[in-house]
């Protein structure tokens, strides 16, 4: 990508056995965290980290969601896609699809909000600008 401005990104995964429920198949929870292991890639690859230590905002998940299409067993090789389908002052939300061999194995949604993490309870704020500048909606998508 040659913009500033990051929308998607895709991490390259392969299954652990410890992820696996008793059927030998990654539990649906697993899901989850992959797809927040990508999230935190996309921030990586636009020069940010999610949870710097020193700083006084966070973004907690807000909504979550998975479909699942087909399962994934120990030692499979995946790829998770993320991509900033909404940007507004306050959230981002993200559309997930993690694929093998060009199939869909599950689709998600994820939403986190901009909050001051000094301040009980939670209160949301303006996602700073030195954050906000480095996203922007992925083509095709609508905020």
């Amino acid at each position: 990508m040659t913009s500033s401005r990051w929308s998607e990104h895709t991490l390259r995964r392969r299954v652990n056995f410890y992820e696996l429920d008793s059927a030998g198949i990654v539990h649906f929870s697993t899901f989850f965290r992959y797809m927040e292991e990508a999230e935190h890639a996309l921030w990586r690859a636009a020069g940010l980290s999610i949870a710097p230590r020193e700083s006084e905002v966070g973004f907690p998940r807000v909504a979550a969601a998975f479909e699942y299409h087909r399962p994934l067993c120990f030692e499979d090789e995946f790829d998770v896609h993320i991509r900033i389908v909404g940007l507004s002052e306050k959230t981002i939300r993200y559309a997930c699809v993690l694929a093998q061999d060009g199939q869909n194995v599950a689709t998600g949604t994820m939403t986190v909000v901009c909050v001051r993490t000094d301040v009980t309870p939670l209160k949301s704020v303006s996602i700073p600008p030195e954050i906000a500048a480095r996203f922007e909606v992925a083509a095709g998508d609508a905020q």
